[in-house]
């Protein structure tokens, strides 16, 4: 199953963070957000499709998440979780930890914003669109 949506870059993207990167509907970020690699996402995590949302409960599922620009694209694998809420209203994670909220997209992420191919974040802290995949198997 495959699902996809956009967001844009943002001038303040850092992709610093070590442990998480984030999707978010808010419009701006401040320069200390070093998570947050796409702003004015057009989906929240409750708007996913009931299907996806069910198979990402599941601890035996594999997420990949392909985070695509222009000049690059870049792929995540995690695994979901039957305590993920998926019900936050304007943010998506993607952790490396087991920590679970209502933000949580998927854990045991095998990278972090400070792991993402550069020429992604470059052209993120342009502000160019990103597309974002979701998929599971």
């Amino acid at each position: 199953m495959e699902y996809t949506f956009y967001a844009k870059g943002h001038k303040n993207v850092t992709s610093a963070h070590r442990s998480t990167f984030e999707v978010t509907m808010d419009k701006e970020i401040g320069i200390r957000a070093d998570c947050i690699v796409g702003v004015s996402s057009k989906v929240k995590l409750v708007d996913l499709p009931l299907e996806l949302r069910e198979a990402i409960k599941d601890e035996n599922t594999q997420i990949k998440v392909q985070l695509e620009t222009e000049n690059a694209k870049d792929e995540i694998k995690g695994y979901g979780h039957p305590e993920l809420t998926l019900d936050h209203p304007t943010d998506m994670v993607c952790r490396k930890s087991e920590f679970k909220c209502s933000r949580t997209l998927m854990i045991k992420s095998d990278k972090a914003a400070v792991d993402l191919k550069r020429e992604l974040v470059d052209d993120l802290k342009e502000g160019k669109d990103l597309k974002v995949t979701i998929l599971v198997e």
